[in-house]
Formats: structure tokens, C-alpha cells, sequence
């Protein structure tokens, strides 16, 4: 199966979105847009191929890394963590 990845453009539309400053590319802010981004084209990917085992790994691991990202954030900076909350949607599940 071929990996479907986002393009150089819609790569580029996203850090425009996210970044924090004209130069950024690696802040967390970046990376949770890059990875919201990435799991809703998988999680559309899984809808067509529920037995694909193997992207839904994937999906996963993606899932915890931006967990981990967005509890750094949330540390680091409340008002950050907010700002990228409220533009990607994010919002924390109630166990």
C-alpha cells in the first residue's frame, strides 16, 4: 500500500496557520498542526479500510505523540496551549 502524504503545499498551508513566528517550522504549535492534520487524512483512510491494521498503528502512535506534545505545551504555556486548542479544535475527552 502506498502512504499518502501531505503535500509540500498543504504542508506549507498548515505551518502557515499554526507558526509562532515568520521563521518557525519545529515549535509545538507546528508539530500538533502537522499531526492533527496527518490523523484526520488516516482517520479518513480507516473509514474506507476498517482491516487495515497496520495504518491504525499508526494512527495511534500519531495520536500519543501529539498527547505528548500537547501536555508539554499545556505546561509550558496555558495561553499557547488555548490559542492552538481553539484553531485546531482540539478539545480534552472526559473519562
Amino acid at each position: 500500500m502506498v502512504k499518502k502524504m501531505l503535500t509540500k503545499r498543504q504542508k506549507n498551508r498548515v505551518i502557515g496557520e499554526t507558526k509562532v513566528h515568520d521563521t518557525d517550522t519545529g515549535s509545538p504549535e507546528v508539530q500538533i498542526g502537522l499531526l492533527t492534520r496527518r490523523i484526520e487524512e488516516l482517520t479518513d483512510h480507516l473509514k474506507k479500510h476498517q482491516k487495515d491494521k497496520h495504518s491504525r498503528r499508526g494512527l495511534l502512535q500519531m495520536v500519543a505523540n501529539r498527547q505528548t506534545l500537547v501536555k508539554y505545551l499545556q505546561k509550558k504555556s496555558a495561553r499557547r496551549y488555548n490559542a492552538i486548542a481553539k484553531k485546531l479544535n482540539l478539545r480534552k475527552r472526559e473519562k
